[in-house]
């Protein structure tokens, strides 16, 4: 399980490397493909052959001109309007054809959440049960806050309980009870300090949940941004993770 691209191709590498180190059966992708980094068709390419399920993000449908940028950051905005220039029609045709939100083996998919699938950013126990309360499957993934993290809703005895924390790498979940809503973090731009990518491995038999991160090269990342002449900042805060 991969969410959250944007457009940074030696994070997407990274991570497809360890994923291939394992065993998996699918690759599902939870959106936001483009946007952000300097290298959208190369991703895009990487992520229409080997996932078997893409969703589309706030920024794929931005560049796709279906949302309006003026509720985006100035950086995010620039990088839209530079990827508008600099795409390849391929890559808006496969944005074109993806949903931002899907279902698969019994479990929701959703780019952002079950109540906003677009632009929802679920990071509070708040928001995570009303997400859970309109969720129609018991576990639903979500991205698009590019923090990796987890909620919870376990009934003990007659009480539920709502748990929710951020996930570390190698963290694990149990999954065999309750509601859940899990979001992976981002490959290509992480913001929990954690500067590493992230991804996710889901054992849909067991019930389990295997959070990982993986070094890439941010420095080329970083590169590739700056060359671009995209906004600094957007090279910087890969560095910190942030």
């Amino acid at each position: 399980m991969i969410t959250d691209i944007h457009a940074n191709l030696a994070a997407l590498e990274a991570v497809l490397e360890a994923i291939d180190a394992g065993e998996t059966d699918e690759l599902w992708c939870l959106g936001d493909v483009i946007g952000y980094g300097a290298e959208p068709d190369a991703c895009a390419d990487l992520v229409r052959e080997r996932c078997n399920t893409c969703l589309v993000g706030n920024h794929d449908l931005a560049v796709l001109g279906a949302l309006e940028i003026s509720a985006f950051s100035e950086a995010a905005a620039e990088a839209v309007a530079w990827t508008r220039e600099n795409v390849a029609e391929r890559t808006l045709d496969f944005l074109r054809d993806l949903d931002p939100a899907a279902q698969r083996d019994g479990i929701g998919l959703f780019h952002a959440s079950p109540r906003d699938p677009v632009w929802e950013y679920v990071l509070s126990g708040e928001q995570a049960d009303a997400c859970l309360n309109v969720q129609a499957e018991r576990i639903g993934l979500i991205g698009h806050s590019h923090v990796a993290l987890f909620f919870s809703r376990l009934t003990n005895g007659s009480k539920e309980h709502l748990h929710g924390a951020q996930a570390s790498d190698g963290a694990k979940l149990d999954l065999g009870s309750g509601s859940w809503l899990v979001n992976p973090g981002s490959v290509g731009q992480p913001r929990d300090g954690d500067p590493r990518a992230a991804w996710l491995m889901l054992d849909t038999e067991e019930q389990m949940a295997h959070f990982h991160r993986v070094p890439y090269d941010v420095e080329r990342a970083a590169q590739s941004i700056a060359t671009a002449g995209l906004p600094q900042r957007l090279a910087d805060r890969l560095y910190a993770g942030q």
